[in-house]
């Protein structure tokens, strides 16, 4: 037995030391790894110093890039998992919309780096010099947000990170870091339910307050229409609340509350009243509001902010039992008697909106009848001293200053040239009370609009032949012809306006003032013609043109008629009707004759 334990010791201890390798493999550190990537000109380039004070300087290269277990490695490597050490925030980034995107063709590691920068270079949370330190972090965001970054640099957060407040909330606070989703999407933190709750992450206590006001149950019961704080503040523009640009200011938190309570879809979905934003609006306080006060009552004043309640509450700043205090802190003093009407006059009229209407009927039967009476009594007087005027005038003997077919253009003119401007404007302003008449007819007004401009344009046409192919027209033509003596008297008369000169000048058949009426008529004409024709046929135009050119066409058409409305009001009406020389009117468009204050011009 001992000689076979000997033989045993003498045949394998020996072979099993033999066996011991002789050097230990060394394992790969750091600086074998930079020994290689510590080139600046190589494209693998590793900046060692700035590695080891980034937040993954005591890591070891390979803690990442594990697939190396040799010095000697293929060239390239397998992509790097931030998640191997990062799991929690890996999970929630794969899941968001950031990695969804990103990750659709893109590792994980890259994803990562977009926001925290340099692989090789990464700095701690919290780093001054970390891009994503807070007063930096909208900037980060910004390099593909950069429409969003504008907007919030100008708000009341943004001006907050910039001033290095930081409490101040930035990207991340409301959106989330690693877990984004778009505000559709359930688990988002601006998912419209959830945002009370990230707004109260600062506003804790205004988030208590909103949760049991009537707009807090409501987001609760899912009633989505519900507002919420973006609602009434804004998403990016948020503005401090007093701010004259804000959307929850005295000038502007009425048009803010009037989204929801003037809608009708949401009036009619939850049977809220839907007259209470137009009464306010028709009351003192609301005209004083849309005259630019911002000290008269609002919404706010009356409701609160985010504590509002429905009167049935007892708590309510507007229930009956809390009324006078609420209306006192404007009206001190105000007595119990206020209680007696309502505010918002409405479907359910009380004693004191039957006392109004009542009041106002009666107003309104009386104005009918005395203006009415008024009206009446004044137009037949008018009638009456018109005509005695024009069979005076006609009595005259006085030179004929329009033939017959002159009169008949002018009457032709005068029809088209009105249709075609209460059409045309009937469109532009569909809202008016003089566009009553078409009401749901539409294709009534297109129709008489463009009568109207066939009738315009034949009487172009024959007023074009008439100057130039008879003698008449030729002449007027001739007496039409822009002269200096034309600038001249414009600046007598400017002279004898002012007292500089005695009298005024005598113009010839045609004066300055007929002659600028007649060559921007036909300007006017020209343009208006041109646009009008394109417009109609802009089908066939479109296949040229591009759209921005009709575009401007359109604006042309319109601004020009806005122009020909105004010089005919204010030129020509004032010289044959308004001028005291000529008051009531000159007779010439009807008998053709000259009236007295022609007498003196020249042929």
């Amino acid at each position: 037995m001992l000689s076979r334990i000997f033989i045993f010791l003498i045949l394998c201890v020996p072979s099993a030391v033999w066996a011991q390798p002789q050097d230990q493999v060394k394992p790969i550190d750091n600086q074998d790894c930079f020994s290689c990537h510590s080139d600046p000109e190589s494209k693998t380039f590793v900046d060692s110093a700035k590695f080891q004070t980034s937040i993954h300087g005591t890591a070891s290269c390979i803690d990442c890039h594990s697939d190396i277990k040799d010095i000697s490695h293929a060239p390239s490597l397998a992509k790097v998992n931030c998640g191997t050490c990062h799991a929690e925030e890996h999970e929630a980034m794969v899941k968001s919309d950031h990695g969804k995107a990103l990750m659709a063709g893109t590792d994980d590691a890259k994803a990562c780096l977009s926001c925290h920068g340099p692989a090789h270079t990464i700095l701690a949370f919290g780093d001054k010099a970390d891009p994503l330190v807070k007063i930096r972090i909208s900037q980060a965001c910004g390099t593909c947000h950069d429409k969003h970054l504008k907007t919030f640099n100008s708000t009341v957060h943004g001006q907050a990170v910039t001033s290095g407040k930081t409490s101040a909330p930035t990207c991340g606070d409301c959106h989330g870091v690693h877990e984004i989703n778009k505000y559709t999407n359930p688990t988002s933190k601006l998912f419209w339910q959830n945002i009370p709750a990230t707004c109260g992450g600062c506003h804790a206590e205004v988030m208590k307050v909103f949760n049991n006001s009537i707009h807090g149950k409501s987001v609760v019961a899912n009633k989505r229409e519900a507002p919420v704080c973006h609602d009434c503040h804004g998403e990016h523009s948020i503005k401090v609340a007093h701010g004259a640009d804000s959307m929850v200011s005295p000038a502007h938190i009425t048009d803010t509350c009037g989204q929801c309570h003037a809608a009708e879809r949401i009036t009619t979905k939850y049977q809220l009243p839907n007259f209470v934003v137009n009464t306010y609006m028709e009351s003192y306080h609301g005209l004083s509001i849309q005259r630019g006060s911002v000290t008269a009552a609002n919404c706010a004043s009356c409701h609160n902010t985010h504590d509002i309640l429905p009167s049935t509450d007892p708590k309510s700043s507007i229930n009956p039992a809390n009324l006078v205090k609420t209306c006192g802190q404007c009206h001190a003093g105000i007595g119990q008697k206020v209680l007696q009407g309502k505010i918002h006059s409405g479907s359910k009229p009380e004693l004191a909106d039957n006392l109004t209407n009542m009041v106002r009927n009666f107003y309104l039967v009386l104005i009918a009848l005395v203006v009415g009476m008024m009206l009446l009594h004044n137009l037949l007087d008018l009638a009456k001293k018109m005509r005695a005027h024009y069979r005076h005038m006609a009595s005259l003997e006085k030179p004929i200053r329009m033939e017959r077919s002159e009169r008949i253009q002018h009457v032709i003119l005068v029809v088209s040239f009105i249709s075609l401007a209460y059409t045309g404007f009937a469109l532009k302003f569909p809202h008016a009370w003089w566009t009553i008449p078409f009401m749901g007819t539409e294709d009534w007004r297109a129709l008489g609009h463009r009568i109207a401009a066939l009738s315009f344009i034949v009487l172009s046409g024959y007023h074009l032949w008439f100057m130039i192919f008879t003698t008449k027209g030729r002449w007027h033509l001739n007496q039409l012809r822009p002269r200096m003596i034309d600038l001249i008297q414009f600046g007598q008369t400017f002279s004898y306006y002012f007292g500089k000169r005695k009298e005024k000048p005598c113009p010839a058949f045609y004066g300055y003032i007929e002659k600028m009426e007649y060559w921007a008529l036909v300007w006017g004409s020209v343009i208006m013609v041109a646009t009008g024709g394109i417009l109609l046929y802009k089908e066939w135009f479109l296949r040229f043109l591009p759209k921005g050119v009709l575009d401007a066409v359109a604006t042309a058409h319109y601004y020009e008629a806005v122009l020909a409305c105004l010089a005919i009001i204010i030129w020509h009406w004032y010289f044959v009707i308004f001028d005291p020389d000529v008051y009531p009117m000159k007779w010439t468009w009807l008998n053709g004759k000259s009236a007295p204050a022609d007498d003196e011009r020249t042929t």
